[in-house]
């Protein structure tokens, strides 16, 4: 599926409730809150599905791996969770997290 960071709400509702009448199992993943510099603000959504398809983005890179893994999980337990990630400027280039910052994603499960 083509990724594009800039989609609306009801792109990613319409993708979500698509890949639900298709059969898919879905949850969505959205930003709650970001501190310092993060590529998208809160209320950016990603929606999942269990079979690895995804439309997008909460963050980018090794963030966005980390909560569509979570994704999964989530999925399979149907419970939501809220995944909490921060590094610090001096440390960002260290573990891939360029800009630094903090940011909060909480994950459900979606069903129609």
């Amino acid at each position: 599926m083509k990724q594009n960071l800039v989609v609306t709400d009801t792109e990613i509702l319409a993708q979500a409730e698509a890949w639900i009448c298709n059969g898919k199992q879905v949850a969505i993943a959205t930003v709650l809150e970001t501190w310092g510099s993060a590529p998208c603000p809160p209320g950016s959504c990603l929606i999942a599905t269990s079979d690895l398809e995804f439309f997008g983005s909460v963050s980018g890179g090794c963030i966005e791996a980390e909560v569509i893994s979570e994704m999964q999980n989530v999925i399979v337990t149907n419970t939501p969770k809220i995944l909490h990630f921060g590094v610090k400027a001096e440390t960002a280039w260290r573990v891939g997290l360029a800009c630094g910052g903090k940011i909060s994603v909480y994950i459900e499960p979606v069903s129609v």
